[in-house]
């Protein structure tokens, strides 16, 4: 597959694995609404946020909405972003990287630009996320070009878009649904004679009636009866009756004559047994038709899903959403429908969204509004000065945006959050203020690649693949000696919850002998040394 060049791509390449591990502090003061929330709001460099998130989040987010900077070679108003083609893409490429590492399975990554760096943004995608995985992309209408000033411009940028890729093929989108409605099946075909020939086409068996021997005759619609639909375009390529016209019955109009009738058995999902499809009228026509039945699993009406399409024009909602949520953020500001439209696509009631770019808070708003949970993560004062109050109005119950349309009422909270010290000092030495919690969980994410989801003040974290994994640190163990059981003892071993299978220990020592060690089938590894920093 190809792969972009870059002056620093090796560097890059390995970026993420160099960041350092660092705390979440909570900011009291600047929390809002329900404390026991896990909604979070985050301010400081996305890059150390997102490896700070990963031991308590790797593998739960459902569905991220990035809209990182557009390298316009222009500059903000609320952001550099007139940046060097190499340091964007040194940019942008770690991230991704630590995104696709707290996605589910079943995830999906929305990335917006413009075609500034477009482009190469979805070249960096199918590397990290894999081709297999791109989804669509998505082209929304941003600006009317009647509403721009152009004096100083050789070119009209309207149209931006929006890379969707998923996390493997588990990933299902929300696709949208319609009633099903039998007024488009208004025709019967009738046969007034045998047909002219037999035919073998494809492997299925074709009855050929003249034109003289068949009549079309429109209804008022019932669930008896048939849709027309001509056999052509992408028809051709989508399903079995296009395919079956394209290769076997298209150019046989010096065989069969002009405006003949087709009956082929065995194709279709209406329990018919057969379908009609119809010839060319005129000898310079190629188009034909086909008559399908209403297919069996929707002749009791209910609903059927549609394709999402790729094109929005929300250039109004885009020119009106500057002051939206109460917050202005004149240059990149996104509106609230067009979270809620990919929301509605990528993810489902409670489950976590994640944007790394937050902004003005667009995401995290709408995603409370929806009843997901979020996680907001923005770099500038904007986190405190723009993100917070928006967040709090949204609380409160502001009416905004999409909240008078979904019924929002209010309700909820969220946490603030800043980024605090490394969990490492530069020797590699464990921070005197780690807590027992959060190395917990950074052993346990290096050790089994997963997130702690509960963590507590117990020394046996959990069992992964059937071995149990322990820490001794902190004073976990405060009734045991030697220092406060952080030292692996006979009498400690002892204190431990039980496990029947191999086990690995963290401790700052052990006085066990090897031999004991290994019969007992315990893995020993002293902390700091043997604490990885990934």
């Amino acid at each position: 597959m190809p792969t972009l060049d870059w002056l620093t791509r090796d560097q890059d390449l390995t970026a993420s694995s160099r960041v350092p591990y660092r705390l979440l502090e909570a900011v009291p003061e600047l929390s809002y609404g329900d404390p026991a929330t896990e909604n979070m709001l985050i301010q400081g460099d996305n890059l150390d946020a997102l490896k700070a998130l990963l031991p308590f989040y790797a593998g739960r987010v459902k569905c991220i909405f990035i809209d990182p900077p557009y390298n316009t070679q222009k500059a903000l108003e609320n952001y550099d972003d007139n940046l060097e083609h190499s340091i964007w893409l040194s940019i942008i490429y770690p991230r991704l990287c630590l995104l696709r590492e707290l996605m589910t399975s079943d995830g999906f990554i929305c990335a917006q630009i413009d075609d500034s760096e477009g482009p190469y943004l979805k070249v960096l995608m199918d590397e990290i996320f894999g081709r297999k995985n791109f989804v669509a992309t998505f082209f929304i209408r941003v600006r009317y070009a009647a509403k721009t000033l152009t004096q100083d411009m050789d070119y009209q940028k309207q149209i931006e878009q929006i890379h969707i890729y998923r996390k493997s093929s588990a990933a299902q989108p929300n696709l949208p649904v319609q009633d099903i409605g039998f007024d488009k099946f208004n025709f019967e075909i009738e046969v007034d004679s045998a047909p002219t020939k037999t035919l073998t086409l494809g492997g299925k068996l074709v009855e050929v009636y003249s034109k003289e021997s068949w009549s079309l005759r429109k209804t008022g619609g019932s669930v008896d009866g048939l849709k027309e639909i001509w056999a052509s375009g992408s028809i051709l390529d989508g399903n079995s009756s296009g395919r079956f016209f394209r290769d076997f019955l298209s150019g046989r109009i010096a065989e069969d004559g002009l405006g003949v009738l087709y009956k082929v058995e065995n194709i279709g999902d209406d329990g018919l047994g057969f379908r009609y499809f119809s010839g060319p009228k005129k000898a310079s026509a190629t188009k034909g038709k086909y008559y399908q039945g209403v297919p069996l699993e929707n002749r009791n009406g209910g609903e059927i899903t549609k394709p999402i399409e790729n094109f929005y024009d929300l250039a109004d909602r885009f020119g009106n959403c500057r002051l939206e949520g109460g917050v202005d953020f004149r240059s990149g500001k996104k509106p609230e429908v067009l979270l809620q439209m990919l929301l509605t696509r990528f993810s489902d009631k409670k489950s976590l969204v994640l944007d790394s770019f937050l902004g003005s808070g667009t995401t995290a708003a709408v995603a409370h509004k929806m009843g997901r949970r979020f996680i907001g993560i923005e770099l500038l004062d904007h986190a405190e000065s723009r993100c917070a109050p928006r967040l709090r109005s949204v609380v409160d119950g502001e009416q905004g945006g999409i909240s008078e349309a979904i019924g929002w009422a209010g309700g909820g909270g969220f946490r603030f959050l800043r980024l605090g010290a490394p969990i490492f000092d530069e020797d590699g030495n464990i921070n005197p203020k780690i807590s027992f919690v959060h190395l917990a969980a950074h052993i346990w994410f290096t050790e089994t690649h997963t997130p702690l989801l509960k963590p507590r003040r117990n020394p046996k974290l959990g069992v992964h693949d059937g071995t149990a994994f322990y820490l001794l640190y902190n004073g976990v163990l405060r009734d045991r000696r030697p220092e406060s059981g952080n030292v692996l003892t006979r009498a400690v071993l002892d204190a431990l919850d039980p496990h029947h299978g191999p086990r690995t220990i963290y401790g700052e020592s052990s006085r066990l002998a090897p031999a004991t060690l290994k019969r007992l089938n315990i893995t020993f590894k002293q902390t700091p040394y043997d604490v990885r920093a990934r």
